[in-house]
C-alpha cells in the first residue's frame, strides 16, 4: 500500500520511464515538471504545442510535435489512443478544452464507462493517502454515475495498492435528510456497497467530513462505522464540492495533490494550469502506475 507520494516516485521509477503526451506543453511549469520527471526516470516527455514557445523556453531537447490550440490537444490524445504515447497530460489549456479532446468520439479516449476526475492527496495531518471525487468533471451526478465514480475510485485505489478501500460519502450531515437529497443517494450507495454491488470495498454514508478522517469525531459522537475515521476514498456530492475542498486543501492547507481521469481508454492526468511543477511531477508518477497496472 503506497501511503504518500514519496512512496508513488518511487514506485513509478522500477515501472518507468513511460512516454507522456502532453497537450499544450509549452508553458515554462509544464516544461520544468517534465524535466524534473525525465531526470527521475518516470517519463519521457512528448510536448505537443507551439514549437517556438517551447524552444524559446528552453524545451529544445524535448521530442516536440509542433501544434497549437485545440489542434495540440487532439493531437496529444491521439497519439495516446494510437499508442505512441502512454499518458496524456493537459499543459497549459483550459479543462473544458482538454476534456473535449479526450471525449472526442473519433480521436479520443472514450471507451463507453463513465469518466470521473480523481485528485490523490498527501496531509501531514492524515496518515495515508486520500482520494476525492469528483471535483474536475461529473456537475451533478445522479445515482447510476456516482456509482461509476465509485467503482473508479476504487479500481485506482487498488493500482495503489489500497485492498478494500474504505469509502466515505461524504454530505453536510450524516444522518438522512429529505432536504438533502445527497443523504438520500449516499443511503442508497451505501447499502448497494454492502451488499457488493460497487465491487470490493467498505461504503457508508452519508458522513459528515469529520466522521471521515477524524478518528476523535468518530468517539465524540459515537458513530460505529467501518469507515469513519479512516476513510481512504471521499465521494463528494458534486463538482463544486469536490473542487473547493481540494483547492482549499492545496492553498490553505498544504497538501500535496495529483489529478488523475479514470474511466478513460488510457491514463489522463488533469490538473490546473495554475498547479505546480511538483503536483505535475505527482501526477506523472500517477499515471505511470496506472498505466503499468
Amino acid at each position: 500500500m503506497l501511503r504518500s507520494f514519496k512512496e508513488i516516485i518511487k514506485e513509478a521509477k522500477k515501472l518507468g520511464p513511460k512516454r507522456v503526451a502532453v497537450a499544450c506543453g509549452d508553458d515554462e511549469v509544464s516544461l520544468e515538471a517534465c524535466g524534473d520527471a525525465r531526470k527521475e526516470g518516470l517519463v519521457i516527455p512528448i510536448l505537443v504545442g507551439d514549437r517556438s514557445k517551447i524552444v524559446a523556453k528552453g524545451g529544445g531537447d524535448f521530442e516536440i510535435i509542433d501544434a497549437v490550440g485545440d489542434k495540440a490537444i487532439l493531437k496529444a490524445v491521439e497519439m495516446t489512443r494510437i499508442g505512441e504515447a502512454d499518458i496524456v497530460m493537459k499543459g497549459h489549456t483550459s479543462t473544458s478544452k482538454f476534456l473535449k479532446g479526450v471525449l472526442d468520439k473519433e480521436r479520443g479516449l472514450r471507451t463507453g464507462r463513465t469518466l470521473s476526475h480523481i485528485a490523490v492527496a498527501e496531509s501531514k495531518f492524515y496518515h495515508k493517502l486520500l482520494l476525492f471525487t469528483d471535483g474536475g468533471m461529473n456537475i451533478k451526478p445522479d445515482i447510476k454515475t456516482k456509482t461509476d465514480i465509485i467503482v473508479n475510485a476504487v479500481q485506482l485505489a487498488g493500482k495503489l495498492g489500497i485492498e478494500r478501500p474504505k469509502v466515505a460519502i461524504v454530505a453536510a450531515v450524516e444522518t438522512v435528510n429529505e432536504n438533502l437529497p445527497e443523504t438520500i443517494d449516499a443511503a442508497i450507495l451505501a447499502k448497494a456497497g454492502e451488499r457488493k454491488q460497487l465491487g470490493d470495498c467498505e461504503i457508508d454514508g452519508p458522513l459528515g467530513m469529520d466522521l471521515a478522517v477524524s478518528p476523535e469525531s468518530v468517539k465524540i459522537k459515537g458513530v460505529k462505522s467501518k469507515v469513519a475515521g479512516d476513510a481512504d476514498i471521499i465521494i463528494v456530492p458534486d463538482i463544486s464540492c469536490g473542487n473547493i475542498s481540494v483547492k482549499a486543501l492545496l492553498y490553505l492547507g498544504g497538501v500535496r495533490i495529483a489529478g488523475f481521469i479514470a474511466g478513460a481508454l488510457k491514463p489522463c492526468v488533469m490538473l490546473s494550469r495554475s498547479d505546480s511543477k511538483e503536483t505535475k511531477l505527482n501526477s506523472m508518477a500517477l499515471g505511470v502506475i496506472a498505466a503499468c497496472s
